[in-house]
């Protein structure tokens, strides 16, 4: 009864949302593989979301407060299995980064997982702070180095798209811990001038960082940086993703060329469509109301996100939940932008619709985090009232 009782009061919006995530991401892997050597991922895409809504319940009915006291050692796993898969992994597309798990078969990427013991690990840091401000000694530089030392494994991998994800979330969780304005105005000015500096010295030093890149093995950060930055001097292989991903777009127009009609998908001018491409198959299929569609959704889900971290009482809430939308709000951007021109092209999922079992499975974790601090602070509120009352 006492699960009963919690399954009744789950949060149907979260839940709603992420059923209607799994229609579109079934549907649309579908549409984009169904004339390739891909065929069947929607229904591996299935299997993945039923063990996800398993791990997600599960997740909710455990008060969250104990996955935070355990967020220290969930960190060390995670930085364990980012430092063996450089031994062990396998490499795909120029990034080493996938173990198999013997038992079942199923590759499991170590980057993808580190998301949320990097957020539990920074939210325990900032829980456990004594005063209202971040100290630059005390909290800033160790939440840094907590950081940086797996951003520099993940970047040893050839994965700078989840490498830069988890700079986001430190963004994220420094200001939501309430950082000083001084501290936060240099970082601002320091991050500014380093993209600012950055881009204007690839730009007039394109060939000598071009020579460094291919020495070091680096080669296809040249074919990622250049259609962003320096379309004229690109490559055809280079800007073959990009362009032809801008022109499926573009194709889509308003209300797109209709489900499993999209030329330029259906025609494989477009790489990876199950997985990193999949918005593409979206804004070309059923164009700008479509893409509009999805991304009202990602908009309703972080709003209840963020509604929920206001209704918190105490601060673990919303260092959690915080870190979860920086997160997502990161993978978003990021995935939509490098196909319009706005980010550079990097190896990042579209959250609940591209084809992964690692990323699906660490995102419903998350959701199951958030419905359990919804969950347990509404309890607490509850039996706070009733103690009152009973006063």
């Amino acid at each position: 009864m006492f699960i009963l009782d919690r399954l009744k009061r789950f949060d149907f919006v979260i839940l709603f949302i992420l059923l209607l995530f799994m229609g579109i991401s079934i549907a649309v892997l579908y549409s984009a593989t169904m004339n390739t050597a891909y065929q069947g991922y929607h229904m591996q895409m299935l299997k993945y979301y039923i063990f996800g809504f398993f791990v997600l319940t599960v997740i909710s009915l455990v008060n969250y407060r104990i996955l935070l006291k355990l967020a220290p050692y969930i960190y060390l796993l995670g930085l364990g299995l980012l430092v063996l898969v450089n031994f062990i992994g396998n490499t795909y597309h120029n990034a080493t980064g996938w173990m198999t798990i013997p038992v079942v078969g199923m590759s499991f990427q170590p980057a993808e997982f580190f998301k949320l013991p990097l957020v539990l690990f920074l939210s325990y840091i900032l829980f456990r702070k004594q005063k209202p401000k971040l100290g630059f000694w005390r909290d800033v530089l160790p939440m840094c180095l907590i950081t940086f030392i797996p951003f520099a494994a993940v970047m040893v991998q050839n994965d700078l798209g989840n490498a830069l994800s988890y700079l986001v979330i430190l963004g994220g969780m420094l200001w939501i811990g309430n950082i000083k304005y001084t501290h936060a105005f240099l970082a601002a000015v320091l991050l500014v001038g380093a993209v600012i500096g950055g881009i204007g010295a690839y730009k007039k030093h394109h060939d000598e960082i071009q020579q460094f890149l291919v020495d070091i093995g680096r080669q296809h950060w040249i074919n990622r940086i250049d259609p962003w930055l320096m379309p004229e001097v690109a490559t055809d292989d280079a800007a073959y993703h990009t362009r032809n991903a801008k022109m499926a777009i573009a194709a889509g127009g308003m209300s797109g060329e209709g489900y499993m009609q999209g030329e330029n998908v259906q025609s494989d001018r477009v790489p990876f469509t199950y997985s990193d491409s999949i918005f593409v198959v979206i804004a070309e299929e059923f164009g700008f109301v479509g893409s509009s569609v999805v991304l009202l959704l990602y908009f309703v889900l972080i709003h209840r996100l963020i509604l929920i971290s206001l209704e918190c009482k105490e601060r673990a809430g919303p260092y959690l939940l915080v870190g979860i939308v920086s997160m997502l709000l990161y993978q978003i951007f990021e995935n939509i932008g490098m196909f319009i021109g706005l980010m550079p092209l990097t190896g990042i999922t579209l959250p609940f619709i591209s084809y992964g079992g690692t990323s699906l499975v660490i995102n419903m974790i998350c959701m199951g985090l958030a419905i359990s601090i919804r969950l347990y602070e509404e309890e607490e509120r509850k039996e706070h009232q009733h103690s009152a009352l009973s006063l």
